[in-house]
């Protein structure tokens, strides 16, 4: 039985770089003080929420396609806007190079990322997307709070 993809893998890295791009800008539009102290409810600052998805994305991605499960650090050493943004910024060419190194056949192969969630290559990379969405979501919320309008959501490349 033949089946046809909903997207090539091609089209899954240009909505992922998207999301990317739309996280970078809500990032920039955020207030340096308030970016490390201001939260709601409870919830971590932006900054930690940022820290969080640089600790998955690219480490997470090099260990799908070495075949490491090695567990994630979210203590970044990262203590401005600026460090935040040049780490964004020197990840995102090193995901475009992991991503392409992943054979297409290999996105239903399990891998058990981080040690922790053992699901197919396909549902890990999702989860990167997912979780990077959830975090922005709470940053727009920040954003909205301080009286800074985000970025539309819907705005990616």
């Amino acid at each position: 039985m033949e089946t046809t993809a909903i997207l090539t893998k091609e089209e899954f890295l240009k909505h992922w770089l998207g999301h990317r791009d739309l996280t970078r800008r809500t990032l920039e539009k955020f207030p340096e003080k308030e970016l490390f102290e201001f939260s709601i409810g409870g919830m971590r600052p932006f900054s930690d929420l940022i820290k969080e998805l640089l600790s998955i994305a690219e480490p997470g991605l090099r260990g799908i396609v070495e075949r490491n499960d090695q567990s994630y650090d979210h203590k970044l050493a990262l203590d401005t806007k600026e460090e935040l943004l040049a780490k964004w910024d020197a990840d995102t060419p090193k995901i475009i190079e992991l991503f392409n190194q992943i054979p297409e056949e290999d996105f239903h192969v399990m891998h058990n990322l981080f040690g922790e969630y053992n699901f197919p290559i396909y549902s890990n990379l999702l989860y990167f997307i997912d979780n990077e969405i959830h975090h922005r979501a709470q940053g727009f919320v920040y954003l909205r709070a301080l009286g800074i309008e985000p970025p539309f959501f819907w705005d990616r490349p």
